[in-house]
């Protein structure tokens, strides 16, 4: 019987990616749920309590730092901000805000598991 670690919600708008992250979290034993939008998420955490959320800046609709700036407060889980928007300036703004750690896409699947732990 498989022992599972964190449950941790995803959300990013690009399948792919999307799935990509939970297969990979899935096999290293995490629970994973995803969203596509930043709306679908705030449904999720109203009904589930989540260990910590990887989280994409640019969505449609409220973009990942709208859903940062609105959320944080309001939750004690950490958030990785998972984005394509990798400048300096970029991930300063998303720690500012009150990301807990950015990992600029391309990653490497094992720095992110990495992360994860180190959170």
């Amino acid at each position: 019987m498989k022992e599972f670690e964190e449950h941790i919600l995803i959300i990013d708008d690009d399948k792919g990616i999307r799935e990509l992250v939970k297969e990979y979290l899935d096999q290293n034993n995490f629970i994973t749920t995803t969203a596509d939008s930043a709306e679908n998420a705030e449904e999720k955490i109203k009904l589930i309590k989540f260990d910590l959320i990887i989280l994409d800046i640019m969505m449609p609709g409220k973009s990942g730092l709208e859903f940062l700036k609105e959320n944080k407060k309001n939750l004690d889980t950490p958030i990785i901000l998972l984005t394509a928007k990798g400048e300096a300036s970029d991930r300063i703004g998303g720690l500012e805000i009150g990301a807990d750690d950015y990992l600029p896409k391309p990653f490497e699947p094992k720095e992110l598991i990495l992360r994860i732990k180190n959170i």
